[in-house]
């Protein structure tokens, strides 16, 4: 069970607050101010864990951020000169800020050295203000084409990237990135689109997170020799991954789908959404990496019984999973 000390509670949220104020923000510089407000909460998040590499991981995270609102400065004088370059800057420090390729150098290494629920965190919570500010300005600029290309390096680097991780945090963390490449793709359409592949997301990370918190994997040969002789909690994980790695009928597959829908609805470019499902095909490579070895491996048997009782609610966020196949149900009901 996660129970969060006091100056975590605070520090949870001031952070959130920091995000509703600058996603609600009607300004530059409240929007600023959120910004920084959610940047200031975070860093003790980060290092007030047990971790020997929290700190680092901290202190990179401060540094890329600080860059970031340093460039997102930058563009207020130099607006005054070039007009024309004002929104460009403030895109590429938004891409900085969120760790889309080819910004996503920072990425893998601070997630590397953070504990489960703050990676979760940096995977979800800290990309809603910076991708709701794209969404914003993206209708009023004229660089729809770097949101392509950031998008479709996103998407590659993301899969490719993942192939030669053994380190269960790296998966996830260019994982991450490819889905970013989605996310990008979605706000060149409409803004409802992203949020509702942004939750789906959430939720389908969140699960994944849950078992690995609960079981601490942080590398591909825990999930090998570690006693998974409980049948749901195989059965959980392995949905999870799939469904992370967008398998239909998942949960996973369903924002996938409307990203789809809408390219061929709005004759977008077909080599675009080509290489979006390449890389789609390469990040569920290796998550079935991940969720047949448990299945295809038999676990060692041992003198001691290493079985521990796993929360229930490891189960019920697992199975949000299957929650399509309940869909043509509920309009039966509804309709």
């Amino acid at each position: 069970m996660l129970i969060l000390s006091p100056h975590q509670l605070l520090f949870s949220f001031t952070l959130l607050l920091g995000v509703f104020v600058a996603v609600s923000s009607s300004s530059w510089f409240l929007l600023w101010m959120g910004l920084e407000l959610n940047l200031m909460s975070f860093i003790p998040i980060l290092s007030s864990s047990s971790n020997r590499y929290s700190a680092e991981s901290a202190l990179k995270y401060f540094l890329i951020q600080a860059l970031g609102s340093a460039s997102f400065l930058a563009a207020a004088p130099i607006s005054m000169i070039l007009h024309s370059l004002t929104f460009l800057i403030i895109l590429m420090a938004l891409l900085l800020k969120v760790g889309a390729a080819p910004l996503h150098f920072w990425f893998p290494s601070v997630m590397q050295g953070t504990q489960w629920p703050q990676a979760l965190s940096l995977m979800t919570i800290q990309k809603i203000a910076p991708i709701s500010m794209m969404s914003a300005i993206l209708p009023s600029s004229n660089y729809s084409v770097i949101m392509i290309m950031a998008s479709i390096s996103s998407s590659l680097i993301g899969g490719l990237s993942g192939l030669n991780q053994t380190l269960t945090r790296k998966i996830l963390s260019y994982s991450s990135i490819n889905h970013m490449g989605w996310m990008l793709s979605a706000i060149m359409f409409n803004e409802s689109l992203w949020i509702i592949y942004f939750v789906s997301y959430s939720v389908v990370s969140g699960s994944v997170v849950f078992i690995l918190h609960s079981n601490q994997i942080f590398h591909i040969n825990q999930i090998l020799v570690m006693n998974f002789f409980s049948k749901p909690l195989k059965f959980s994980l392995f949905l999870a991954l799939l469904s992370l790695g967008g398998l239909p009928p998942l949960l996973g597959f369903l924002p996938k789908m409307m990203v789809i829908q809408e390219f061929i609805i709005s004759s977008a470019s077909l080599l675009w959404l080509g290489i979006l499902l390449f890389s789609a095909l390469l990040t569920l490579f290796f998550y079935l990496r991940m969720a047949l070895s448990s299945f295809m491996l038999a676990s060692p048997k041992m003198k001691m019984n290493l079985t521990s009782s796993q929360p229930r609610q490891t189960f019920i966020l697992s199975f949000v999973n299957l929650s399509p196949l309940l869909y043509p149900l509920i309009l039966a009901i509804i309709y």
